[in-house]
This record gives structure tokens, sequence and C-alpha cells, in this order.
């Protein structure tokens, strides 16, 4: 794409009779680069190449392979389909002029040509190629930094709530690896497809997962950071997180107006992740399918990681010891579908672990923090 304005736009002009090649020639040259093809099947080398044109005036009739047939091809690409072209032909029937916009030509000229006319579409035409290009950078660098800052914004709200339990950060990075790692399996599962086949589900649960214990923000710290067992009255203040979780959430929702996928997402798992398969869980005590999907697969990636996870009151259990409690929870705690994939799945959940390891370092300040806490 000749963007640049030290460079002239190249035209592409495809005809199969040298004189009108010749002719267009002589026109374009003193303001544009100019290619010519007698074929389309060179036109067609030529837009394909690594150097494509910024414009086709391309001739309908012509032997082997029609201009319309041409336009087409063209059309189908992702990489040409933006290219204009405009039609230049004897041809002055409304019907052939109707069939080449409907394939997608930006514009029609009957022969013989004028001159100005040709100069004038051709400067019309290239003009708005560009104005859309400079539109769809700026659409793409605009997404890429809402997506930066959506990014950012979760993981500081994750953070946040981290920050005042038990939990390092990386737990949210290996949670949200865990979730994507199994959505990624069960994608083509008859009971999931309908769900995680929907475009963008599995990234947007990865960015909404961290959000699962936003909840714990509004826990009070004499329970959040009890290093033993809780007292069953305390035991119900923690399962309240879900639900605060939940409505920090809405209330980020309302304040936004509009619907946000991720947020919805991240509503399912912050306020279902503690559900369980056979409804003995909170806080609602859904059971089976009528547990949000992102929640049952949450479920499985928190439980995990709090196993396996080192924490200032307890050393992380092996391995193979939490894939068998994981195992024995299967159609009580957790979705069966669910365990069956995590069987196939679990020696990469432990290279996920490995990768997002806690240091000795985190777990030092994690309880220096805790204990300047408690002392508050």
């Amino acid at each position: 794409m000749n963007t640049e304005k030290s460079q002239k736009p190249t035209i592409l002009v495809v005809d199969d009779t040298p004189d009108n090649l010749d002719l267009m020639g002589d026109l374009l040259m003193d303001d544009y680069r100019v290619k010519v093809a007698n074929s389309g099947k060179k036109a067609l080398e030529i837009i394909q190449s690594a150097s494509p044109p910024d414009l086709v005036l391309l001739d309908i009739m012509m032997p082997e392979m029609d201009g319309y047939e041409v336009c087409t091809i063209l059309k189908s690409s992702e990489e040409t389909k933006n290219i204009p072209v405009i039609f230049l032909t004897a041809k002055t029937n409304t019907i052939d002029e109707q069939k080449g916009f409907e394939i997608g030509a930006v514009d029609y000229i009957t022969k013989p040509i004028s001159p100005a006319i040709v100069m004038a579409r051709v400067k019309t035409h290239l003009d708005l190629y560009y104005k859309n290009v400079y539109l769809e950078k700026l659409v793409t660098q605009r997404t890429h930094e809402i997506a930066a800052i959506q990014d950012v914004t979760i993981h500081a709200m994750a953070s946040l709530a981290e920050t005042r339990d038990n939990e390092t950060g990386n737990h949210i990075r290996r949670t949200q690896n865990y979730v994507k790692l199994l959505a990624q399996h069960l994608q083509f599962h008859p009971n999931y497809t309908h769900f995680l086949n929907m475009d963008g589900v599995i990234e947007t649960l990865f960015k909404s997962a961290p959000l699962h214990d936003i909840g714990k923000v509004g826990i009070p710290d004499a329970i959040l950071l009890k290093p033993g067992r809780f007292e069953p009255s305390e035991f119900e203040i923690m399962k309240s997180h879900p639900e605060l979780g939940q409505n920090t959430i809405l209330q980020a929702e309302s304040e936004l107006g509009i619907d946000v996928p991720f947020l919805q997402y991240a509503k399912e798992i912050a306020y279902g992740h503690h559900e369980k398969w056979d409804g003995s869980g909170y806080p609602q005590g859904l059971s089976g399918e009528d547990i949000p999907i992102s929640a049952r697969l949450m479920a499985v990636a928190d439980v995990y990681d709090a196993l396996i996870s080192r924490r200032v009151y307890k050393e992380g259990m092996p391995h193979e010891q939490a894939v068998q409690i994981i195992l024995d929870g299967k159609g009580t705690h957790f979705d069966p579908h669910i365990i069956e994939a995590f069987v196939v799945l679990h020696e990469t959940f432990k290279e996920i672990a490995s990768t997002f390891s806690d240091s000795n370092d985190d777990m030092a300040k994690k309880q220096t923090y805790l204990q300047q806490a408690r002392m508050a």
C-alpha cells in the first residue's frame, strides 16, 4: 500500500487491448505510478504481489478471465478486498453497471473515456480509500488502547482485593490461565460449544477471571486475615464475598451505562465460583447446569490453585495430591465434564503454576503486610 506522501499512488490498468493500455498509461503517468496487465490472470498476479496497487482500472470484456471474475476474486481476499476497482468498459447496459457495483466496484466509466472524468474519478476514489485506511488505523489503535486500559484496570482491581488477603498477585495470573486452558479444550464439546465458541468469549473469560474475588475487599480484616479456622459466624460473613463482588461489578456496569461482555462474565464468575455441582455451595445453592459455565470453570481453577499454593499459614500441597482431591470432587463439587478435561490437562496446570509461581520474596512481603494489618 503506497500511503507515504513521498510516493506516488500506484494505479493498475487492466485491458487486453494494447492501444488502451498506452492511452491510459500516458494519461496517468504524470500523477501516478502506472502498472499494466493485458489479462485477468496477469492482473491478479500484480494485485496479489508484495506491492499491490492502490487502485485498479479494470476492463470488463477480456478473453479467458473477464473483469467481473477478476473483481470477484480480488474482493474475496482479506488482503485485497479494500482496493478500489473502477470498471472501464464499452458496456453501457444498466444491468451490467448494476452487476459491477454488486460485486464490489466503486465506479463504472464507459468508453470512449473522457480524460477529465477518469482523472477526477481516480482522485476521488483514492482520497476516499486513504481516508478509510487512516480511519481503520485510528480505530485499531484506539481499540488497542481501550483494551490495554481495560486490562490494567482489571488487574489493578483484582490486585487491590488480593493485597488484603492471604493470596499473592500471581494467583490471579495462574487462575486466569487455568480457566483459558480449560475453555480452549472444551470449546468443541457438545455441552459447551454454544457458549465457548461465541466470538471472543474465551479471551473475555481470561480477562474476567481475575475479578473472581473482588468482593473480598468488603470483608473485615479480622476475618479476612485470620490465620486459623473460621468460627461459623465468621464463615457466614466470609461467604458474603461473592455477593459483594457481584454488587461491585453491577455498580460499575450501572455507572458505565452500557453492557460490556467482560463485566457480564466477571459477575457470573464472582457470584458463582463457590457454587457446587450437587447444590451444596454458596451463595445461591445452585446445582448442575444452573451454574454458569464461566463459574464452573473458575471453581476448578480456584480450588486447584488454593490447594497447591503456599500461604503464610500453610504449605502448598503436592500437585498429585491436589489432582486427586479435584478428581474426588467430580460430580459433587465440580462439573464432571470439566473434570474430564482437567484429567487431560493437569500436567499443563502444573506448568502454569510453575511459570507464575510465588517467590519467597512475595511470601515474605505478604507475611509482613498481614502481620502489620493484624496489629493495626
